[in-house]
């Protein structure tokens, strides 16, 4: 019966500290006053749960169309906003997120965008140019009920362009920017294509490669029997095989919309995005931003760098071991710095 009563005053006093920390350990910066745990896996569905998913309205000058969105937590002092890279990926190589996230207490957003994965996909190619996608992401961000106390953009490759020019235009509605892996001028990412990854490749495979795309020839397979252990193995996801997230991401891409935006080359940049550059705007950019580099990126990790001391408040991040997807291949070091951004920013410590 004693041992009894010891247990059960045990069991008190874990519950009681539950209680005071929302289920979420202390040293995390979230305490009983701004989070429970309750109240994160409340996600204020009404009738039908829906596990966090809604379809948002977006409204473009062709017509009206929803996008995809799935909200996890609830925490309305960090609300994070991922954008998938692509153009015209899908959220679910973005998936890894729900490993680390979650157990921070951050509320977070896989997204779709419009044309793309669960998304609607209407045909009207008027619809792939960058300024619409801004416009999308501020639907996007009053939808999901963020601002300037809260919302935190992370864009990824495409979404780090994405996320830069939302922020050239509505930072007054941010909190924060991360970019993981996207240089601020796509000139740039063209020349060191060409200037520095492909004089890394086997001379007889590259000009076997340039001879495929000289013809146009984008649909042999012998393009990406080539491309694959050469250059994606190599800049885009160094682990092998590739994780499941990333296979399924990339075969649901929309081809139409990459192409128009990107080119249909990997090795460089031919579409309606190969003269952006805002790297002399970066300037103009006052809230606390992270640039994230990988020793092995198709981004020139010292651009990067540069970057992070463009713009008002920036902090670099390097990842020794990462590509193009460091989130995947230096897991433990992408992660840790962004999970310590976050806070510091959160916390008003961020230098």
């Amino acid at each position: 019966m004693r041992k009894l009563l010891v247990l059960l005053s045990v069991c008190a006093l874990i519950l009681s500290c539950d209680e005071k920390t929302g289920g979420v350990a202390s040293n995390n910066g979230v305490t009983g006053a701004d989070i429970h745990l309750y109240e994160y896996f409340n996600y204020g569905d009404s009738g039908v749960q829906m596990a966090g998913i809604k379809m948002i309205p977006i409204i473009t000058p062709v017509d009206t169309f929803n996008v995809w969105t799935k909200r996890f937590g609830n925490n309305p002092r960090i609300k994070v906003l991922l954008l998938h890279g692509g153009p015209a990926a899908t959220h679910q190589y973005m998936e890894v997120f729900e490993s680390f996230f979650p157990k921070e207490g951050f509320e977070f957003y896989e997204y779709d965008q419009l044309g793309c994965g669960n998304s609607d996909k209407p045909t009207d190619t008027t619809l792939w140019v960058l300024d619409r996608f801004v416009e999308e992401v501020e639907q996007v961000r009053k939808a999901i009920g963020a601002d300037s106390t809260n919302f935190y953009i992370l864009g990824n490759s495409w979404g780090g362009i994405l996320g830069m020019q939302y922020a050239l235009k509505y930072q007054s509605n941010m909190k924060s920017l991360i970019v993981a892996n996207m240089v601020a001028s796509c000139p740039e990412y063209d020349r060191y294509s060409k200037e520095v990854l492909q004089k890394q490749m086997d001379s007889n495979i590259l000009k076997e490669i340039k001879a495929i795309e000289a013809k146009g020839d984008f649909t042999n397979p012998r393009y990406m029997e080539l491309l694959t252990p050469n250059y994606y193995n190599q800049h885009i996801c160094r682990l092998n095989p590739w994780p499941e997230p990333i296979g399924r991401s990339f075969a649901d891409l929309n081809y139409t919309i990459y192409k128009m935006m990107q080119g249909p080359s990997e090795m460089g940049i031919g579409g309606n995005l190969a003269n952006w550059d805002i790297k002399d705007r970066l300037k103009e950019i006052r809230i606390p931003t992270l640039m994230i580099g990988a020793r092995y990126d198709t981004m020139d990790p010292k651009a990067m760098e540069e970057q992070s001391k463009l713009v008002q408040k920036g902090r670099y991040l390097h990842c020794p071991d990462g590509s193009h997807l460091a989130m995947y291949d230096d897991q433990k070091v992408f992660f840790d710095g962004v999970i310590k951004f976050i806070r510091d920013v959160d916390s008003g410590q961020f230098k």
